[in-house]
């Protein structure tokens, strides 16, 4: 593997496992990973608890609530200033060696960058759906309603913050469905994939 640094980054669809894979791809290779840390990160850098900004998981509203809102539900000038600092932490962490970092329009933060790689991760419908059943131990009609919202959700604050869908092929370097592979042989392409991507960069 190049010895430059690089970034990952990575977008998904919910029940797509693509917070697994990234996870297990940055080990893999070695390099830092990073994903709800940001949000401790940020949450110490506003002097704000982390409910705050978006860990609702104790909340009436039930433990996937954070995911329909990325950044909380506070106002619009708190969320602007909530992504201004992400986004600071991002690419200063970007910049320390290389990394994956996980959603939060990461692959538009770090667009200068050089050998920033994009992925977005997605998978068949049924099999998202068994995973929200066997994985998150939703119930049936839970598992749908959460595909669809937290799904849309993202599609929201990427489209807010990036002014695009984190889905768009124009502005990623490989979409995978990891259905077809499954985690680990996702994972094993992925490794394989950006080898070649670097290797052809330095040329």
């Amino acid at each position: 593997m190049s010895e430059e640094r690089y970034v990952i980054t990575v977008t998904r669809q919910f029940g797509s496992m693509g917070r697994p894979i990234a996870e297990k791809l940055a080990k893999k290779l070695g390099i830092n990973y990073y994903d709800r840390d940001i949000v401790d990160m940020t949450a110490k850098k506003l002097n704000m608890s982390v409910s705050e900004i978006s860990e609702l998981e104790e909340s009436v509203q039930g433990k996937f609530f954070y995911m329909k809102y990325p950044l909380g539900m506070a106002t619009t000038e708190t969320q602007d200033k909530i992504f201004e600092q992400q986004k600071e932490i991002i690419r200063n962490l970007a910049q320390k060696g290389s990394c994956v970092v996980v959603g939060r329009c990461s692959d538009y933060i770090l667009k200068d960058f050089d050998n920033c790689i994009n992925i977005y991760i997605y998978a068949d419908e049924d099999k998202r759906y068994e995973v929200c059943l066997n994985d998150f131990k939703m119930q049936s009609n839970e598992a749908k309603k959460m595909m669809l919202e937290i799904d849309k959700a993202r599609e929201r604050y990427h489209k807010e913050y990036a002014g695009y869908l984190p889905s768009d092929p124009s502005y990623k370097d490989l979409m995978i469905n990891s259905a077809s592979l499954g985690i680990d042989g996702t994972v094993n392409m992925l490794e394989q994939y950006i080898k070649v991507y670097l290797d052809e960069h330095k040329k």
